[in-house]
C-alpha cells in the first residue's frame, strides 16, 4: 500500500442514508447479533458480575469511536482496564520512551499496565466485545466490518479516511481474522481499505466463518 497523506484530526462529512440493506447484510446482523445476545446472556452475565467483584468498578466502559460517514458514536465493551486507566497510561507513556514509540505507531501496547488480570483473559478471550451487540443491533455498527477508530488515529488512514467511513465499523472484519495484533497498523489500514473496496455477501460470510477459528486460537490477542 502505498503511503498514507496525512488528513486533519476531524473530518466532517454531510449524513446520508446508508443503501438499503447492503444485500442482506444488515439483516443477517439484526438476526445474529439478537441471537447470539439470548444464548450468550448467562455467560455475559457472568462477566458482568465477576468485574463488579474485581474492583467495585463499572462493568461496561463506553469510548467514542468513529463511524459511518465519519459520525461519531459510543462503542461499547466490558471494562478490561483499571478504573484510572488514562491516569497510569499517560505516567507510562511520560517515563518510557519505548512504551511512547510502541504507543505512537500502533496505539497499542504489548504490556499495558492499565489492563487488569480478568481483562486480559476477556481480550485474549474477546469476550470483551460482546457487548457491541448493541450497537450492532441499533444500527451503528456491523458484524463484519473495518475496526472502528478513535479520533487520533484518523490521520493514519490519511487520504483513505472517506473510504474508511464509507460503510460501518464491525465486530470483526480483515484485520481481525488476519492476525489481529500481530498485523502493523500500516497493514491493517490496507486491510480495512481492502475490505471496503470488495465488500460483498460473500467477503461478509467468510469473514464471518473465519473468525471462529481466529477467537478460538486466540490468534494476535494481547
Amino acid at each position: 500500500m502505498r503511503d498514507v497523506q496525512a488528513l486533519p484530526t476531524t473530518f466532517n462529512v454531510r449524513p446520508q442514508k446508508e443503501p438499503k440493506n447492503l444485500d442482506g447484510r444488515r439483516a443477517m446482523d439484526v438476526a445474529l447479533s439478537a441471537l447470539a445476545l439470548v444464548f450468550l446472556a448467562p455467560l455475559m452475565i457472568a462477566v458482568a458480575i465477576a468485574i463488579k467483584l474485581q474492583d467495585g468498578g463499572p462493568v461496561f466502559f463506553g469510548h467514542t469511536r468513529v463511524g459511518f460517514l465519519g459520525q461519531s458514536f459510543k462503542c461499547w465493551k466490558f471494562r478490561s482496564m483499571v478504573t484510572d486507566a488514562e491516569a497510569r497510561l499517560a505516567a507510562v507513556l511520560a517515563t518510557d520512551p519505548e512504551a511512547r514509540r510502541e504507543w505512537d505507531a500502533d496505539h497499542k501496547l504489548r504490556k499495558d499496565p492499565r489492563i487488569t488480570i480478568l481483562g486480559r483473559f476477556l481480550r485474549a478471550s474477546s469476550l470483551d466485545e460482546l457487548p457491541q451487540l448493541f450497537n450492532i443491533l441499533v444500527g451503528e455498527m456491523s458484524l463484519v466490518g473495518p475496526r472502528p477508530i478513535v479520533a487520533a488515529e484518523i490521520s493514519k488512514y490519511g487520504r483513505w479516511f472517506p473510504r474508511y467511513t464509507a460503510v460501518k465499523p464491525g465486530l470483526t472484519g480483515l484485520w481481525q481474522v488476519s492476525g489481529r495484533n500481530d498485523v502493523t497498523y500500516r497493514e491493517r489500514v490496507a486491510l480495512d481499505i481492502l475490505y471496503v473496496r470488495r465488500s460483498n455477501f460473500r467477503l461478509y460470510l467468510f469473514i464471518l466463518l473465519m473468525t471462529v477459528p481466529a477467537v478460538l486460537t486466540r490468534s494476535g490477542s494481547y
